[in-house]
């Protein structure tokens, strides 16, 4: 049984950071290109960053320079550190597994950013 369990959301203030850690189970975890989507109220899920298998991150460009994707093969994470956040920020965060062909959720962990 495939799962991906994310942790870390909340609420913070803009300008603060948080982290966000993935870890999965039931999957060949080494071979799967990992990610982090966000969907707001209203909108359409969008990527936020993703990383190959190799450990190469590639970002949506609204988080370049403020947030950084990076992977544990040995432990099976994954982690978003997000600084800087701001108020469009906030959304639910899904975790990402996908492979050829198959694709994993997260069930998704609330990120509000406000004062």
């Amino acid at each position: 049984q495939v799962q991906l369990v994310e942790s870390g959301g909340g609420l913070v203030q803009p300008g603060g950071s948080l982290r966000l850690s993935c870890a999965a189970s039931g999957i060949i975890f080494s071979t799967y290109i990992m990610g982090w989507y966000r969907q707001a109220p209203g909108k359409q899920r969008e990527v936020v960053a993703v990383i190959t298998s190799g450990g190469n991150p590639v970002y949506a460009d609204s988080v370049k320079g403020r947030f950084t994707l990076s992977r544990d093969n040995a432990k099976n994470t994954v982690n978003l550190q997000m600084n800087s956040l701001k108020p469009e920020d906030t959304a639910v965060y899904f975790c990402n597994a996908r492979g050829f062909p198959t694709n994993y959720w997260g069930q998704g962990t609330q990120v509000t950013v406000s004062s």
